[in-house]
């Protein structure tokens, strides 16, 4: 495997740091970018391998007393820790995780007003007072939010069937608001398993070793195909992640959720105190951001 890559892209204004599986587009503004870059570019060279001493355990459901060395296992493993009741492997955190740990190194020196790492759609935010960073919602003609410094939901995930990652449901796509990346990378991914029909005749599921011999799901059936949900169908299994979703906004896990199954929507919280989030707004990819406007 090649070494960690770092360029800036063509704009002159993002860094693009790329690592096997790992592929972050990082932005950054205020006096100090470039040293914040070069910090980005230093902590990067090692998060790979760092991971990947531990990914056994990492790949494990997870245990609430379980204890890891490195700072993003540490990450994924608080991220799941409010879930440890359920299936989920630390695994479930793993891009919000790297996302928030390159941000903290980033954020570090002096001279930032604001900066993103986005991990793949897994997004971490950092905003000073006075500035703001407008995020456009992909897909959605007219769906954007604006981040503010006074917002403590830092962290923006999405996960679905048809993503880059596995699922045991068949929600489309899921967008989560949270603290932290991490923590809105796991939630995704629970409130994504939770919008499903079992046992359903028009849904194909795979054991997810078959698909994938290294996934950390395993035996876990894994959605491979969704066809002809009635209407009626399509609303029951939303209500379904619809419930699981509000529950954890009202323990306050996340700031907000859009979950999405062909053509409709349902929405929970809000993005923030000031209610920032286009609730109605539908989701029609799996990728958080389309683009975050510094």
């Amino acid at each position: 495997m090649h070494g960690a890559q770092a360029n800036i892209l063509p704009d002159g204004r993002r860094l693009h740091l790329h690592h096997g599986p790992i592929d972050l587009i990082i932005g950054v503004t205020g006096p100090g970018r470039d040293n914040a870059y070069q910090r980005a570019k230093a902590r990067f060279e090692a998060v790979l391998t760092e991971l990947v001493t531990e990914l056994p355990e990492l790949r494990s459901p997870g245990r609430s007393d379980r204890r890891f060395s490195g700072p993003i296992a540490r990450r994924m493993q608080t991220a799941i820790a409010p879930y440890c009741s359920q299936f989920v492997t630390p695994m479930a955190a793993v891009a919000g995780a790297v996302a928030d740990d390159i941000l903290q190194h980033i954020c570090s020196g002096g001279g930032i007003h604001k900066a993103y790492v986005n991990n793949g759609g897994d997004i971490a935010f950092y905003i000073t007072p006075g500035h703001h960073m407008t995020i456009a919602l992909a897909s959605v003609p007219s769906g954007q939010a604006r981040m503010q410094a006074e917002d403590e939901f830092r962290g923006i995930a999405t996960s679905g069937w048809r993503g880059r990652s596995f699922s045991l449901g068949i929600a489309d796509s899921v967008t989560v608001v949270a603290r932290d990346a991490a923590s809105a990378d796991v939630a995704a991914t629970l409130i994504a398993n939770s919008v499903d029909l079992p046992d359903c005749p028009n849904i194909k599921r795979t054991p997810a070793k078959e698909v994938s011999p290294d996934s950390d799901l395993g035996d876990q059936l894994v959605t491979t195909d969704v066809n002809g949900l009635s209407d009626e169908q399509i609303e029951r299994a939303l209500s379904r992640g619809a419930i699981f979703a509000r529950s954890l906004y009202e323990n306050n896990l996340i700031g907000a959720a859009c979950l999405q199954l062909g053509e409709e929507v349902r929405a929970i919280g809000s993005f923030a105190k000031d209610q920032h989030l286009i609730e109605h707004a539908p989701f029609h990819t799996n990728r958080s951001v389309l683009d975050a406007r510094l």
